[in-house]
């Protein structure tokens, strides 16, 4: 993907005339303790302002943007124009990377250009995830991996990835995915990492397993890619998982 959604974060309202509610009418909130109750309006206002402060703090995401993540054979990091003849080179040229992708293979680095020109721009976003997967052996940038979306209400991110077809096998996108997993779930926060693939290509899904990540199901006709409408299969890991690994 070209660049990811800006992302907006709505606060929920309280209403004050829900607070006296039965809670039969109050699902899923908590419901104020009885020495609260008996207080006066101002002091129940308080409290449920509190909680709800609490709760959105909780709930909060500490962005940091597209650092350098170093590994043992990659470095992570952001793209720049002059990266532009190799990523068409290695990858965004290649039509095997692209057969299950939503993107179509780029035809001149002009092109490719245009299109990490976007992601520059987007990097003064502190939201915006989006690393050059660079082999160390020679220096180059091989593919990408970024979140290509994520849900600010429930710390979710969603990691999309690619790699140019002759350094397929080797290992490297597991590498990058697990660095990235790491990444996120110690420095931004997130509660919930995930990922798809079309049930065609197989080799993405034995990535996410490698990487921790559990399936969950198949979507039937839920994504669309250069082959269509397709089925996609969902992989999820959640931070309490991680870390009790």
């Amino acid at each position: 993907p070209r660049h990811i959604a800006q992302i907006k974060q709505k606060h929920g309202i309280i209403e004050r005339e829900n607070y006296n509610k039965p809670k039969s009418e109050n699902a899923g909130q908590p419901q104020c303790p009885p020495e609260k109750e008996k207080g006066n309006y101002g002091s129940i206002e308080v409290f449920w302002g509190d909680l709800m402060k609490m709760k959105r703090t909780r709930l909060t995401m500490e962005h940091k943007g597209t650092i350098t993540i170093e590994t043992k054979r990659l470095v992570l990091r952001a793209f720049v124009i002059e990266d532009a003849p190799l990523a068409f080179a290695n990858w965004e040229s290649d039509d095997n990377v692209t057969e299950f992708l939503r993107w179509q293979t780029y035809h001149s680095v002009d092109a490719v250009k245009e299109v990490l020109a976007e992601w520059v721009e987007n990097y003064a976003d502190k939201s915006f995830y989006h690393w050059a997967i660079v082999l160390k052996e020679i220096n180059e940038p091989i593919g990408t991996i970024s979140a290509v979306d994520m849900d600010e209400k429930t710390n979710k991110v969603h990691i999309g990835y690619c790699i140019g077809s002759k350094w397929w096998h080797k290992g490297y996108t597991s590498e990058a995915l697990a660095a990235v997993i790491r990444f996120f779930f110690n420095e931004v926060k997130v509660v919930r990492i995930e990922s798809q693939h079309d049930p065609n290509n197989p080799n993405s899904g034995k990535v996410m397993q490698k990487c921790g990540l559990k399936y969950e199901g198949t979507l039937r006709k839920a994504d669309w890619s250069n082959k269509g409408i397709v089925d996609a299969c969902m992989y999820g890991l959640l931070a309490e998982d991680f870390f009790n690994a």
